[in-house]
């Protein structure tokens, strides 16, 4: 016969594969989720670093015909990530719990602009995660032979899902094991950024006079404004370096004690290896004169979009000036790239800008030591940015667990696993990156213009709310215009950003963005107006706390009874706090089986989750609360002439907990029937029962399967 309490071959497999249940009460457990700076670094500063990959190339790229230009982006890039770090570690300093941009809009502005910056990160973590996978394989593939390429979605996929398991084990798991692939990246480059740039020192006044030539000559050729516009598009093309900043600040709470100098020293890390990445390798796309080849791949690419529109199109084209306008431009194109670019540009299809990059550097090497080194770096690069996509699977649950708290999106994505993870949150930021991932076939050239808006939307909110603090807060805070300064000058540059970003990605797909989170908010507004609908609608039972706090005993000897009768029927009833819907309960029980039941057992469970789960005096406080609210059913229960008692747990699943202790009270009280309430509303939709977990119907099934009675009780509102 099989063992009803042995696990089923789904619990032997999650356990194998997920892990063990953590009992959050272990003192230990804290120290052991917790990372250091340095760790803090892998799984939240690979997210700014990884950016390197493909941000300063978009930069690069879109100065397709000046190249000599990448100096004034590059400055212009390293001194933003500077001041913008240095305007969030005093994020962290005034908001040493975490939240990020969601809370400080929050609390600084309002709950309603936080809910806007909240929804704005949640996409771009999605968006964090779905290009870092589709840019690590770009890398990866950049080395492998064409016939490989196929298959790049596949393995896109296929990284997801082991991101997504090594999430649902734990935030340290995650990242622990990709520390030597993070610090091989960081060395490889390093020594590519060094050499190139300092071997090639030289050269300086060489580099100097061209980026005045090319000046001048962008000048003469487009005018000023022209000139202007170019380097500001540059700039904002490359606006996805700047994305992981936000990242450190929103996951202090996974920080080592004390959270602040941790969180500062993770930010000091993160901004100045992202500075000089950044710099360093749009330098050596300059210097390496990669620019014919951003020229050559480009014209080779308008080719290409000239000959599909005559292809596609010219049977329709009624304008023989437009039809011999197209023809004369692939004639000029079809000149400019000769047979020998031609065959170079076979050689570079599907190469990133790194890897042509890393084949020059090592172009006088042997030929192992080129292929190893192309291939170690390569394969860091491709590594990194998937530890990057750990940034939207740490921070984006979390700011998820914040929204459920405050009543924006589901309260279950406020809850725990066993494993002390914010699973839902994990198990939504992979399928929708999956779903994008799809949509998109893992195009880093659409993704990168749908990412980094929205980011810019959060940073603005929230340089925003700390000006604002800093005016509001300058007659108590002596060093107030230097927190004014700082985030006044981080405003201006992220308002400016955001506004070039918007008007310059527009058309090129920025307007998905935008409408995406258009969406996202609308929804979010509805999901908060059901919630406070169905509080007015609960404040209909808070009469009856009131009145059972005041009346009077109704017993019938004088006494309460001290002692249960074990034989006579037992009522156990599932109760969540001292409210109207378990006293509602409660007297529907007394009500609907008049006499029947002598004992009254009430259960409850605390619920460890996100809002709760920060330290032993936090779960010592819940333990407590749970104790004290079963004692005040217990007290009326018993001036009402039964015995009571109560039973109470804590954990992060209700379900386990309550099949965790049915046997227990049935061993005390034999003839026992569990129930509970269900609130019905009025309309219920498809819409509004996903808002609501039915924790009492998973109850009864679990307690079905024990062979215990659950009699479920519905409470209209």
């Amino acid at each position: 016969m099989t063992d009803p309490s042995a696990p089923s071959f789904f619990e032997r497999m999650k356990k194998l594969i997920i892990g063990g249940e953590r009992n959050p009460f272990d003192p230990h457990v804290f120290q052991h989720l917790s990372l250091i700076a340095f760790f803090a670094w892998v799984g939240l500063g690979a997210d700014g670093l990884s950016s390197s990959c493909y941000g300063p190339e978009e930069a690069f790229r879109a100065l397709h015909a000046y190249p000599a230009l990448t100096i004034f982006v590059a400055l212009a890039s390293a001194i933003t990530v500077l001041i913008i770090s240095t305007s969030y570690s005093q994020i962290i300093e005034l908001f040493p719990s975490g939240g990020g941009g969601y809370l400080v809009a929050s609390k600084l502005l309002s709950p309603t602009a936080g809910m806007v910056s909240g929804c704005a990160l949640l996409l771009d973590y999605v968006l964090t995660v779905t290009l870092s996978i589709a840019s690590g394989a770009d890398a990866l593939y950049s080395f492998l032979p064409d016939q490989f390429q196929s298959t790049k979605l596949l393995f896109m996929f296929g990284g997801l899902a082991v991101l997504t398991l090594m999430n649902l084990r734990g935030v340290k798991e995650s990242v622990v094991p990709l520390v030597p692939i993070f610090l091989v990246f960081v060395l490889t480059h390093l020594v590519v950024i060094v050499t190139a740039v300092f071997a090639r020192a030289g050269n300086l006044p060489h580099v100097v006079h061209v980026t005045g030539s090319e000046v001048h000559k962008a000048y003469s050729n487009l005018g000023l404004f022209a000139l202007l516009f170019l380097i500001l598009r540059a700039y904002s093309m490359g606006a996805g370096t700047y994305t992981g900043i936000e990242a450190v600040s929103n996951g202090l709470p996974i920080l080592r004690e004390p959270r602040v100098v941790t969180g500062k020293r993770t930010m000091r890390y993160m901004a100045f290896s992202l500075a000089f990445m950044a710099f360093g390798l749009m330098m050596a796309y300059m210097l390496y004169d990669l620019g014919p080849v951003v020229r050559d791949q480009y014209n080779n690419d308008r080719l290409v979009q000239i000959e599909e529109t005559i292809t596609t199109k010219h049977l329709k084209v009624t304008n023989p000036a437009r039809y011999a306008a197209l023809m004369a431009q692939k004639a000029q194109l079809s000149q400019t790239i000769t047979t020998t670019r031609a065959a170079e540009l076979d050689n570079l299809s599907g190469k990133t800008l790194n890897a042509i990059l890393f084949d020059r550097f090592t172009a006088a090497w042997p030929d192992f030591g080129k292929w190893a080194f192309v291939f170690i770096t390569l394969l860091s690069e491709a590594a990194l940015l998937f530890v990057a996509a750990q940034a939207g699977f740490i921070d984006g649950p979390r700011v998820l667990s914040y929204m459920a708290l405050d009543g924006w999106i589901p309260h279950r994505f406020a809850h725990l696993s066993d494993r002390l993870v914010t699973h839902n949150g994990v198990m939504l930021m992979a399928l929708a990156a999956a779903g994008l991932l799809f949509l998109t076939r893992g195009s880093v050239g659409f993704l990168v213009v749908l990412y980094s808006i929205n980011v810019f939307i959060t940073f603005t909110l929230s340089q925003t709310g700390m000006v604002r603090h800093w005016f509001q807060c300058r007659a108590a805070e002596p060093h107030w215009r230097k927190g004014l300064i700082l985030n006044g000058t981080g405003l201006i540059l992220c308002v400016f950003i955001l506004i070039s970003t918007v008007v310059i990605k527009f058309t090129e797909g920025g307007w998905l963005t935008i409408t995406l989170t258009g969406c996202l908010v609308i929804t979010v507004l509805l999901i908060r107006r059901h919630y406070r609908h169905t509080h007015k609608l609960l404040t209909r039972l808070d009469g009856l706390v009131q009145a059972a706090e005041s009346a009077p005993p109704m017993l019938a000897d004088g006494q309460p009874k001290e002692q249960p009768d074990p034989q006579s029927k037992t009522a156990v009833l599932l109760v969540n706090g001292f409210n109207g819907l378990g006293l509602h309960t409660l007297l529907n029980v007394v009500r609907l089986f008049p006499g029947m039941f002598k004992n009254f057992v009430f259960v409850s469970v605390g619920v460890v989750d996100v809002g709760n789960f920060k330290g032993a005096a936090e779960l010592g406080r819940l333990t407590e609360h749970t104790g004290t609210e079963l004692a005040r059913y217990v007290a009326f229960a018993r001036r009402q002439g039964f015995y009571a008692e109560s039973s109470a747990s804590v954990g992060t699943d209700v379900v386990d907990e309550v099949a965790e202790m049915a046997p227990r009270i049935l061993d005390k009280f034999p003839n026992a029937v569990f129930f509970g309430g269900q609130l019905v509303f009025p309309k219920e939709t498809s819409f509004t029962r996903l808002l609501h977990n039915n924790t009492v119907f998973s109850i009864q099934r679990r307690l079905y399967n024990m062979g215990v009675p659950v009699i479920v009780l519905p409470i209209r509102v």
